[in-house]
């Protein structure tokens, strides 16, 4: 048995089912898990959906694959292996290919995952088939795909002419951007049972910093991929396997010279950029990643409230918990307000200023789990079904 599958989809099984039943997570009156239901909401925020554009999806497979945003064009992918470029200002497809294994008698779902990201030059994508693509932006055409290391469940992130890849397995690979040729690989120690996801890296300043698996953040040279410095931010605690998960699957983000990042089961804290030493930390544990928007740090923790967070410190300002165990997506800021999606498929905004919740739209029946992304005043979000939406204010 697969153990880094088999828990996610088990805890996310069970917590749908607890808004009905009751049921609990492990087995225990104590570990009841009760879904908040979707608060009633005085919209004083309405949003106006400006388009939608269709792409295949599965809403019963947990995925966190998001589009990106360039130059305009919003590139997103479908699980079994469709892409497209879609146009940021009306929604039209500008190309769309197909990644899948295909022919007339036989189809092999090409299983992308993590997420889409984009430079000058490509597009990128990795898939759970443990495969790496470099596309044409301006084509769609493939200019390289790779075997990897392990399943891709983060996004690839473009460095200095090579394509960062972190495996499912604990490799860390450098890629070429332009042939897809291995320039250098590590490998991070990960425990027996994690959770299913992947710290998608950060760069600065020559570094590549990100999470693993064993409650570490760490930084490496994006030139050679050697370790310039670890630093622990959750321990291992409890009496069971579950209590003693500690992975660091978010995104760090890297400001003014800090590094922010947070844990499950852990902190979340401020580390210098330099070393690594601990500037402050806060007991707050997420697999979410966060936002930083001017001195505020949007949080949304393991048991789905939204806190806003002191940047000097972590002190907390606002806690919003009208969405418990909804499964919220990733925050992101859009004007003066934290976006956050559910399980329902709401999207919720939320006053960053006082943390009330100040407008609901239902966008898809079949949820959302993917980080919203904005751009050109437009939130643009793809549910689980595939299919992706543009909002912005009425």
């Amino acid at each position: 048995m697969n153990l880094r599958k088999y828990f996610l989809a088990s805890a996310l099984v069970v917590s749908l089912a607890s808004m009905t039943t009751g049921c609990s997570l492990f087995g225990g009156e104590e570990d009841t898990i009760t879904v908040s239901p979707s608060p009633e909401t005085q919209t004083l925020f309405p949003l106006n959906q400006i388009w939608s554009n269709s792409l295949s999806g599965n809403a019963k497979i947990y995925s966190l694959l998001s589009p990106t945003v360039n130059n305009n064009i919003v590139y997103a992918a479908g699980r079994s292996g469709q892409v497209k470029a879609i146009e940021l200002a009306s929604g039209k497809t500008l190309w769309n290919v197909d990644l899948s294994n295909s022919s007339l008698f036989r189809s092999q779902s090409a299983l992308l995952s993590g997420g889409v990201s984009a430079d000058d030059k490509h597009v990128y994508l990795g898939s759970e088939r443990a495969q790496a693509y470099a596309l044409d932006k301006s084509t769609g055409a493939i200019i390289w795909q790779k075997s990897v290391k392990g399943e891709v469940l983060a996004k690839p992130i473009s460095v200095d002419n090579n394509v960062i890849i972190n495996t499912a397995n604990g490799y860390l690979q450098a890629l070429a951007q332009d042939s897809g040729d291995n320039v250098w690989e590590t490998n991070m120690e990960i425990p027996a049972l994690t959770l299913r996801g992947q710290s998608t890296p950060a760069a600065a300043y020559g570094a590549i910093v990100l999470g693993d698996d064993d409650g570490h953040v760490n930084a490496y040279f994006a030139k050679d991929g050697q370790l310039i410095w670890q630093q622990r931010i959750s321990q291992p605690q409890g009496s069971t396997e579950i209590a003693k998960l500690n992975d660091v699957d978010t995104t760090p983000i890297i400001e003014q010279g800090l590094v922010y990042a947070i844990g499950y089961n852990g902190n979340i804290v401020a580390l210098d950029l330099s070393n690594g030493s601990t500037v402050w930390k806060k007991a707050l544990g997420s697999t979410h990643s966060f936002v930083i928007q001017q001195n505020h740090i949007v949080v949304v923790d393991q048991d789905d409230n939204v806190y806003a967070l002191s940047k000097n410190g972590g002190t907390v300002i606002w806690k919003q918990s009208d969405l418990l165990h909804r499964q919220l997506t990733d925050p992101v800021i859009y004007q003066n307000y934290v976006v956050v999606g559910d399980f329902e498929g709401y999207l919720y905004l939320i006053d960053i200023s006082s943390g009330d919740i100040v407008s609901k739209t239902q966008v898809s029946s079949s949820g959302l789990a993917a980080k919203p992304i904005v751009a050109d005043d437009k939130i643009i979000i793809q549910a689980k079904n595939g299919n992706v939406y543009a909002y912005s204010q009425k």
